[in-house]
């Protein structure tokens, strides 16, 4: 385990400063909207079209580092991404944003495969979860650092989305200066979204939903919770604590994950998610500061670490690829689901409230939570491989589990 960390080491440092920035861009964007008068619906919109850039970010991801290899198609993805925030401040404009957002999210859909697909690359089944939930601590540690730089600084003002910018460019740093070995490049730059169903329906129902759930959360909850007029100090701490929670629960519930069935370590966080979400549909509609952070809490807990989880499980059963591609797939489904999600949650906040943000979630995690129960009903667990694979190269003449 040492050794495989060592190995990652530069990668998690520079995921935790690239998402610094990216974390303080995601909640700033809707807050600014909002006190520029911007509709639900665009608001909505906005955060819909971060996810139509990442799908294209996803989808091109293995042929850009296939090309150009690991640092350099990092160094230009987090270059644009940088620039792109910089024009949020010099337009105000929802149309413009659309389209900032869109290419923010076509780098960071390249970013988020390439540095998922590394860290894949150095894990074996018996630490994947582990490693996963080690760079979703990085991922989400970083995230909550973002939103303290909101009380910095007016949202109405220049500042905010230069020092995002800033801290998406440090990001350079640690990958330009590191000695770590990359992983071999993809040798078929691909996505093989039906290999996937045929070796895991779990992992492409599961993206989906989390999509699902997930671009509606990222997206919308600034806005909800800037609506309740508890003001921007609020809404930073509320921010903070749901990242904090994010934080906290990947390392212990992958490590968790290695030493059981990974699906019924799914099914559980589900429930726990859907209960937290109910909670939160009765919180929302008279809101005080404590219910609020402690459902925070919760609710970053056992929502973001569904991802990871079942990211582990689909590379368990990843016998027919690179984790490059592997990635990419995964974060393509993803997008998917987070394409549709802020826009169908926002259209039911419009017509029910801002509680049916929260209901809408639940009834995502409730359907996936059953449908992973189905599956364990169905599939026993696969044997769990202990040898390191070549990736990039067959994996031998083992049949893929379907589960």
């Amino acid at each position: 385990m040492p050794a495989s960390i060592a190995s990652v080491t530069p990668v998690l440092v520079a995921v935790f400063i690239l998402v610094v920035g990216n974390g303080l861009v995601t909640t700033l964007v809707p807050l600014r909207g909002v006190l520029e008068n911007f509709s639900p619906a665009e608001i909505g919109a906005i955060g819909s079209t971060y996810f139509v850039g990442m799908l294209g970010g996803t989808w091109l991801a293995p042929s850009i580092v296939r090309h150009a290899g690991h640092i350099r198609a990092f160094a230009a993805l987090a270059a644009i991404a940088a620039s792109a925030v910089l024009g949020f401040a010099i337009i105000v404009e929802p149309l413009m944003w659309m389209v900032l957002r869109c290419i923010i999210g076509f780098c960071f859909g390249g970013l988020y495969a390439l540095v998922e697909g590394w860290v894949n690359a150095k894990a074996t089944d018996r630490n994947r979860g582990s490693m996963l939930g080690l760079y979703n601590v990085m991922n989400f540690g970083g995230s909550a650092t973002g939103q303290q730089f909101l009380n910095v600084a007016p949202a109405q003002s220049f500042t905010l989305f230069s020092v995002s910018a800033m801290s998406i460019v440090l990001a350079l740093v640690p990958m330009a200066l590191t000695r770590a070995e990359p992983p071999p490049l993809p040798v078929k730059a691909k996505l093989d979204i039906l290999g996937l169903a045929r070796r895991s329906p779990i992992a492409v129902m599961g993206v989906i939903c989390v999509g699902l759930a997930n671009g509606s959360l990222w997206s919308l909850v600034p806005a909800v919770i800037e609506r309740t007029g508890l003001g921007t100090t609020v809404l930073a701490t509320f921010m903070t604590i749901l990242i904090l929670g994010s934080a906290a629960s990947p390392f212990p519930l992958g490590r968790l994950s290695d030493r059981m069935d990974r699906r019924w370590m799914i099914a559980i966080v589900c429930g726990c998610a859907v209960a937290v979400e109910i909670a939160l549909v009765f919180v929302s509609q008279s809101p005080s500061v404590w219910p609020l952070y402690g459902l925070a809490l919760g609710m970053g807990f056992f929502v973001p670490v569904i991802y990871p989880l079942i990211a582990a499980h689909a590379n368990d059963r990843n016998n027919e690829g690179g984790a490059m591609n592997m990635s990419s797939t995964l974060l393509f489904l993803y997008c998917f689901g987070a394409i549709v999600g802020p826009s169908l949650a926002s259209f039911l906040m419009a017509r029910f409230g801002d509680g049916a943000l929260f209901m809408h979630n639940a009834v995502v995690h409730c359907v996936l939570g059953l449908y992973v129960l189905w599956r364990i009903s169905r599939k026993a667990p696969p044997p769990v491989d202990t040898e390191v694979q070549p990736l990039g190269q067959p994996l031998g003449q083992i049949e893929p589990q379907t589960t």
